[in-house]
């Protein structure tokens, strides 16, 4: 269905795009006069001239052509801006459609609200350059690269009646997670998903450099994105004219394309892997600024990149540079006499939620349906007695996860890189298959579960699956990633972001509704690398989390798979949280049955009066743990002080919540002194057993009257192809130097417990040797049981 330009509509949308351009001119210079009416002089210019110009025209061009769209298709639009400090253009469009005026009154559409629009731009406590949580109608921030394609692809899946364009900008289009996303057309199914219509808007330069894909061939570049799956769409030029022309048609023709292909899979099914298109738009860097300026090149070259004129308000001559360029845009024809914008402008804009600037999709919260979620006591592992038993906790999940997805089809993800089953989640596969829409094989019928209606998926990009999650959370519906533990840390600047944005929405920016929750699992964890080694080793992701707002981060370790059931229903039950849960995928002791974990994780941290002998009397010592693998050690060696030293009173404590730790000044979940104090005491000494690095306790912990008496142990960076035990004993993290240590900080043991120190030393060298010998750990170990 193209419809081509009339001359009347030419001159409107050039007209709006007029005005689009001259109100981001206007918020990186002005804090007055911001209609022109009299000459520009050095008191009308900001202070701080911070921004950024290069990508604007660019985006306003895409904004003022996707209105047109939506007002002849009636679609429904998300725009994301991927270029780093792209905001202006974003709130520029969002100020023309009225949407920015209606969530911050002050900004009012008229000279007055548009002189505060101005002012607040880069402004201290004012509007930020990237497309912060602020800025209606954005569900990506921008100011960290790499993120927009993938996050489209997230708010595309299950919304199939949505139309999602990223425009990347083309220094955007150089990073790792950019690359990685440009396959998630793999995964995208017409029948059943929204569409993604990606605009590579390629203006030739970064900050001071040219762009990699501005400067291959034509031939090169459209062959780069042909291999990548797409069919490329060329608009690419200066004129104004010309350009508009061309990408209304362009767009049409993508629009037209994207239709076909949805109509016939949705009368059809998927079929064949659609070659979606995609627009690669070239147009000058800072587009309809000055030439130049003395004698240094502007428009079209990397000098428009940030604020183009930086002197204006010392230097009469390129103020005056500057006036020109902002009455070139006719502002005076564009806005009233009272600042407003024309009606014959403003009717190009959509109405209502079909705005871009007002879809619901990109506050997704207003969206957000609770999950309809099984009861666990379902799956619920029997433990007659605590430390007997051994069961797979994560393989106990996936049964849970299995039917969160039976009962939640089109609103619940699972998502991540090849694990699903290597971390034991295999049982989802039941009710879901992993989404793949690219070539299926013969021999893929036997276990690879693969098919085009999946909702599992599986991509080794962790980037590109953590900005899917992203987009789908932040559009509301629920997910939930699984990981390797060490490889965490490849999203680990994603992660910062989200906690960003949504600490922002939770403290400054009320008119987001809440958005579900985004869960971490963290398996196939540090303690349990066998043959892996080293390089899979590392805990480190939740001293990352711990960084960031207290009011968004939730960290759980719990201990056995009835605790993990609980910890998972409540993160999924959750809103504007980043969970993350660390559980190991093999084999381990299960301590707790679906009752007592309930009280257990309700609490988050307890007394296990079953592992204590301090019930009647003041502990000598309080042992505690955090971590499945870790806390079964502890055990060991209190069952170990136990039998060797009867009169030693113990208090065992087991963390799930590790924000318990901190002060509840300091975090919501945290114990007040007084409880603190009743758990650890005041002057005890206290082992701590710790899956992670043994520093974060200590952060954790710092500002406890005890803090001087708790001892950490933890993983310390030694490593290499070991047993489980060898692995623990290099990091003191062993129930032998567990006993060693307690024996060591109990004053009245450093003599009495002299033998028994000694036969854990005896045990240290022994342990170390059998596994060198025999490559495997000692049965009494791999098969120990809690003795009492």
């Amino acid at each position: 269905m193209t419809l081509a330009l009339t001359d009347k509509e030419l001159k409107d949308i050039d007209d709006y795009w007029a005005a689009a351009n001259y109100l981001c001119v206007g918020m990186l210079y002005l804090r007055d006069n911001p209609l022109l009416r009299t000459p520009l002089q050095a008191q009308h210019i900001k202070r701080r001239l911070l921004g950024h110009w290069g990508s604007d025209p660019g985006q306003n061009f895409v904004w003022v052509h996707l209105n047109r769209l939506i007002r002849h298709r009636d679609l429904n639009v998300v725009y994301i801006s991927g270029p780093g400090h792209g905001a202006p253009a974003t709130l520029a469009n969002a100020y023309l459609e009225g949407t920015y005026s209606e969530v911050y009154p002050d900004r009012s559409p008229d000279e007055s609200g548009m002189k505060r629009f101005f002012t607040l731009f880069s402004h201290p406590a004012g509007v930020g350059s990237h497309c912060t949580p602020e800025t209606p109608g954005s569900i990506n921030e921008g100011g960290e690269l790499g993120y927009s394609l993938s996050h489209a692809f997230g708010a595309a899946f299950d919304n199939p009646d949505l139309l999602v364009v990223p425009v990347i900008g083309d220094g955007e289009a150089e990073t790792g997670p950019m690359a990685t996303s440009w396959h998630s057309n793999k995964f995208l199914n017409p029948a059943q998903d929204g569409a993604v219509l990606p605009i590579l808007h390629l203006n030739g330069y970064k900050i001071a450099n040219p762009t990699i894909l501005a400067r291959i061939s034509p031939e090169e570049l459209l062959d780069l994105f042909r291999g990548y799956g797409y069919t490329p769409y060329l608009v690419e030029g200066s004129d104004p004219a010309a350009m508009h022309r061309a990408m209304a048609q362009t767009l049409d023709t993508c629009v037209d394309l994207i239709q076909q292909i949805q109509t016939r899979a949705r009368a059809d099914g998927p079929g064949v892997r659609p070659r979606w298109p995609m627009i690669i738009l070239r147009t000058p860097k800072g587009w309809t600024a000055p030439k130049d300026l003395d004698g240094h090149h502007i428009e079209g070259f990397w000098r428009a990149h940030q604020v183009p004129i930086l002197d204006v308000a010392d230097n009469p001559r390129h103020l005056a540079v500057l006036e020109a360029w902002m009455r070139s845009y006719r502002p005076q024809e564009l806005f009233d006499a009272q600042g407003r914008l024309i009606p014959r402008l403003r009717a190009l804009a959509p109405v209502g939620v079909r705005r871009i600037s007002a879809n619901p999709h990109a506050n997704g919260g207003l969206l957000r349906a609770p999950l309809n979620l099984p009861d666990v006591h379902a799956y619920a592992v029997p433990v007659p007695n605590p430390g007997h038993a051994y069961m797979e906790s994560t393989y106990v999940l996936g049964q849970f996860l299995r039917d969160v997805m039976r009962g939640n089809r089109g609103r619940f993800r699972v998502f991540s890189p090849d694990e699903n089953a290597s971390n034991r989640l295999q049982a989802i596969y039941e009710v879901s298959k992993k989404a793949w829409m690219a070539n299926v094989l013969p021999e893929d019928s036997d276990g690879s579960e693969l098919s085009p209606d999946g909702h599992v998926m599986e991509m080794l990009s962790e980037h590109t699956l953590e900005g899917w999650l992203e987009g789908y959370v932040l559009t509301g519906r629920h997910g939930f990633l699984s990981t390797y533990e060490a490889f965490a840390h490849i999203i680990d600047s994603m992660v910062n972001q989200h906690a960003k944005w949504l600490a922002k929405c939770k403290t400054e920016v009320r008119w987001r509704a809440s958005v579900p929750s985004l869960n971490i699992l963290l398996s196939s964890t540090v303690w349990r690398q066998d043959h892996n080694g080293f390089t899979h080793q590392d805990p480190g992701f939740l001293d990352v989390i711990t960084n960031k707002e207290a009011i968004v981060t939730r960290i759980y370790l719990p201990p056995d798979a009835n605790c993990l059931l609980h910890v998972a229903r409540h993160c999924l039950e959750s809103t504007d949280y980043v969970n993350v849960i660390v559980a190991d995928k093999q084999a381990h002791l299960q301590f707790l049955d679906i009752e007592a974990a309930a009280r257990h994780c309700a609490k988050g941290i307890g007394i296990w009066p079953w592992a204590s002998s301090d019930a009647d009397a003041e502990p000598d010592v309080v042992i505690a743990s955090a971590g499945d693998i870790v806390t079964a050690e502890a055990l060991a060696a209190t069952a170990i002080l136990r039998a060797a030293l009867p009169d030693l009173h113990i208090r065992f404590v087991n963390v799930v919540d590790l924000f318990k730790l901190q002060p509840n000044t300091e975090h919501a979940h945290g114990l007040s002194d007084r409880d603190f104090d009743s758990l650890f005491t005041r002057d005890k000494p206290v082992i701590f057993n710790f899956h992670g690095y043994p520093q974060l306790i200590h952060k954790l912990t710092y500002r406890r009257a005890n803090e001087v008496n708790i001892h950490v142990r933890g993983y310390k960076e030694k490593g290499s192809i070991n047993t489980p035990m060898q692995l623990a004993i290099n990091n003191q993290v062993d129930r032998f130097n567990l006993v060693i240590d307690v024996i060591d900080r109990v004053p009245r043991l450093v003599s009495a417990g002299a033998h028994l120190k000694e036969h854990m030393k005896d045990q240290i060298i022994e342990h170390l040797r059998y596994a060198m010998e025999e490559g495997t750990d000692r049965p009494d170990v791999v098969g120990w049981t809690w003795p009492f």
